[in-house]
């Protein structure tokens, strides 16, 4: 029977032709994973370049920060010493102002107990 049939291969061809397949599957694997770690070991070096990258940018930002935290500070510090130089200055003219005030006001007494001194040592003066 399987004369009378010219195009029915044998179980050896079969083999022989599932052996031929398999293998040019395999290269063709092959040569698509050799091309595939070439793109993967460049998109890999891109992915480390892009991660050196952030990493220096996140370095310099977290620099410029704590560049601006400390300007920020010696600025409170510098504001707040300013403010207690003010408040001390205002307080040492308070206390100038008041102590002046108390002289004036001793001196006047002083010159207003003269002056009625003087006027009672006349009126002594002229009862005698």
């Amino acid at each position: 029977m399987s004369r009378n049939i010219p195009n029915i291969p044998s179980y050896a061809e079969r083999l022989q032709t599932a052996a031929k397949a398999k293998q040019a599957l395999l290269e063709k694997n092959r040569a698509t994973a050799q091309a595939n770690d070439a793109q993967s070991a460049e998109r890999q070096a891109a992915q480390l370049e892009a991660e050196k990258a952030r990493q220096i940018r996140k370095a310099e930002r977290k620099e410029a920060n704590r560049v601006a935290a400390e300007r920020r500070d010696a600025e409170r510090a510098a504001e707040k010493a300013r403010k207690a130089s003010a408040v001390a200055e205002k307080r040492a003219r308070q206390e100038a102002e008041r102590a002046a005030q108390a002289e004036a006001e001793a001196a006047l007494k002083r010159d207003q107990k003269a002056a009625r001194d003087a006027k009672y040592a006349a009126r002594k003066s002229r009862q005698k």
